[in-house]
């Protein structure tokens, strides 16, 4: 697989992809292995339930396994990814009515290797402040989380998957000023949520 491995990373994704319609299960592998944590992590975001989230990534690879023969590589191979995840939770989340309780989730799960978060105390900040800014981010991730699907969806792969309005808007299938407007809307209602923080 090590020899493999090195031929994979020299491809694109897309192209990964492609040999994988090919029936090449290495190819298959490495693509789950390489987006299996940002998926279950981009998932997370989406329903707040770890179990959950790990079931729906696994359904999100078994959808690109079964869409093997079918995938074109128009679109960037991420756009193409998100949109069968974004798509799943949306699903998900509008068939099993999810209560949106009041249980606050974290956004920023401790990296499995470093053990750190964004989220880690400022040692500058006195007492009062650190609590301040722990009120302020999980006010935030409440606010996030109780969001409409889609913007919520807009939201989470703008600041954490790092996806700019074109790809946001590939995986939407929206266009881009819908993107934007969508986005505008959804960083509006937080702003109005949060001003105390402000």
């Amino acid at each position: 697989m090590a020899a493999g491995q090195v031929v994979y990373e020299s491809l694109t994704d897309a192209e990964v992809m492609l040999r994988v319609g090919s029936d090449d299960n290495a190819a298959y592998e490495y693509l789950v292995h390489k987006f299996h944590r940002p998926m279950i992590a981009f998932m997370y975001r989406m329903c707040h339930n770890q179990a959950l989230a790990e079931e729906l990534a696994q359904e999100v690879f078994l959808r690109v396994y079964r869409s093997r023969k079918s995938y074109a590589a128009e679109a960037k191979f991420t756009t193409w990814l998100y949109r069968i995840a974004t798509n799943l939770a949306v699903n998900h989340a509008r068939d099993h009515k999810v209560e949106r309780s009041g249980k606050v989730m974290s956004l920023d799960e401790p990296d499995e290797e470093t053990g750190t978060t964004p989220d880690v105390s400022d040692p500058a900040l006195n007492a009062e402040q650190a609590i301040l800014r722990r009120e302020r981010l999980e006010a935030i991730k409440k606010h996030v989380m109780a969001l409409p699907e889609k913007q919520r969806a807009a939201v989470l792969m703008h600041k954490y998957q790092e996806m700019d309005y074109r790809e946001i808007a590939a995986v939407l299938k929206l266009s881009e000023s819908a993107t934007k407007s969508l986005l505008f809307r959804a960083y509006e209602a937080l702003r109005e949520r949060l001003k105390e923080f402000v």
